[in-house]
């Protein structure tokens, strides 16, 4: 997720430069450079020439430290680019294009943390021309030019993305590269067993609350399992959490309350923890009513990147065959609470149209008490998904009401409506 930029840096140093179409025959000189100035920073401050760039492949980073997505893309980013410097074929380098708000912060986001090179932060037209040349519309963004190949046909614009899904492995970030990486995910994911996902070498269980404390994996095959990736740090899982203890606990009650004759199936939840300590897990784990991973596990961290994980918490389904059902659990949860089980599209295609059904006899107009305009009843088709709520701060899709003038959404169920107040 990146944050929308209306503009670059509303305040710069006092000195003005001005770009130019061409400075030199090397392109990285006709992107980079300025009529005043032929090099960029490194976090030293020492000045490396633009022309030192030529052969090799160059991302541009567009970021800025007042946003958290940015301060959390640029720790992997760090990591990724110091795997690619070690390398004996290494022929990476990056280019920082700030957004931040003034020069200070600059200082100490950029020469705090980033090992790369950066235009001065005073130089507001090469960053501008930048920006507009490679259309970037948020942060941050991750734009990949590749030294020998025409940048207007070539240029990879999802480099955040790759980076978050392939780490260094996207390295050297050619197309051949990548679509190797594609084929390989694709037989990966076609190949997915829940056994294959959750065991490694040293553990085929997982934990539990019972006295024998493990579970087989091997024992949770045929069910539908929901995979948690939540932390005692995070605060949207503190509102999350609870509302899927009580979904999980309903899910369980309608199961056994099933004719025995119908085919007998099952649902389990596993926590995937992204808790700092094992002190936290802890804390996380003993109000959860399912199963874990143990702390530290690396299949936890190995999961969050083969299902590429953004930001918790999150929910995984895989149906009983261990294929993945949905990365949408979370927001389903939200929508459907236990009537989502068991998460497949046919399930979930016949929800949107109850959905649509019962959104005709809604209000096409409703006051909420949390908001002080008209709030208009909109679609996924005309601007209703997907959102976050901005009453209880969860994921959102199709049917909502939506302030026209200032964007605020709302779950249809969200609206509390306006009390009228009594005159003496």
């Amino acid at each position: 997720m990146s944050v929308q930029l209306s503009s670059i840096n509303t305040t710069s140093e006092p000195e003005t430069t001005t770009t130019t179409t061409v400075v030199s025959r090397h392109k990285y000189s006709s992107l980079f450079a300025s009529d005043h100035r032929d090099f960029l920073l490194s976090p030293t401050g020492a000045q490396i020439k633009i022309s030192d760039l030529e052969h090799k492949t160059v991302g541009i980073y567009f970021s800025a430290n007042w946003y958290p997505q940015c301060q959390t893309f640029t720790k992997l980013l760090i990591q990724v680019y110091n795997q690619t410097q070690a390398r004996i074929d290494s022929n990476f380098e990056i280019i920082f294009v700030s957004s931040d708000e003034d020069l200070n912060a600059f200082n100490n986001f950029y020469q705090s943390y980033m090992p790369w090179l950066a235009i001065p932060f005073s130089d507001l037209d090469t960053k501008k021309a930048l920006s507009k040349r490679f259309d970037v519309e948020g942060i941050p963004c991750l734009i990949i030019l590749q030294p020998d190949d025409d940048y207007d046909v070539s240029v990879l614009h999802d480099g955040v993305e790759l980076i978050y899904r392939y780490g260094v492995e996207a390295y050297p970030f050619t197309n051949e590269r990548l679509d190797e990486l594609s084929r390989q995910e694709k037989e990966k994911h076609e190949r997915q067993t829940l056994l294959n996902l959750l065991i490694n070498h040293d553990r085929d269980f997982v934990l539990a609350h019972s006295a024998s404390k493990e579970v087989s994996v091997s024992f949770l095959m045929g069910k539908t399992i929901g995979l948690y990736f939540s932390a005692q740090w995070c605060q949207p899982s503190h509102k999350f959490t609870p509302k899927l203890i009580s979904i999980y606990q309903k899910i369980k009650q309608n199961i056994t309350q099933q004719e025995s004759n119908e085919e007998p199936e099952d649902f389990e939840i596993i926590y995937v923890s992204s808790d700092h300590n094992e002190l936290e897990f802890n804390s996380s784990f003993s109000v959860m009513p399912w199963l874990a991973l143990p702390f530290g596990d690396p299949t936890s961290k190995n999961l969050t990147k083969y299902f590429d994980i953004r930001g918790i918490p999150s929910l995984v389904i895989l149906g009983p065959d261990g294929k993945t059902v949905t990365k949408n659990g979370r927001s389903l949860i939200n929508l459907y609470e236990e009537e989502a089980y068991p998460f497949t599209e046919a399930r979930v295609e016949l929800l949107e149209k109850q959905m649509d059904e019962d959104a005709k006899n809604l209000p096409s107009v409703e006051l909420h008490s949390g908001h002080r305009h008209e709030l208009m009843l909109v679609s996924q088709g005309n601007g209703g998904g997907p959102f976050i709520c901005c009453d209880c701060d969860e994921q959102g899709l199709g049917w909502a009401y939506q302030c026209i003038d200032c964007g605020y959404e709302v779950h249809t169920k969200c609206v509390r409506p306006v009390v009228p107040v009594s005159s003496a």
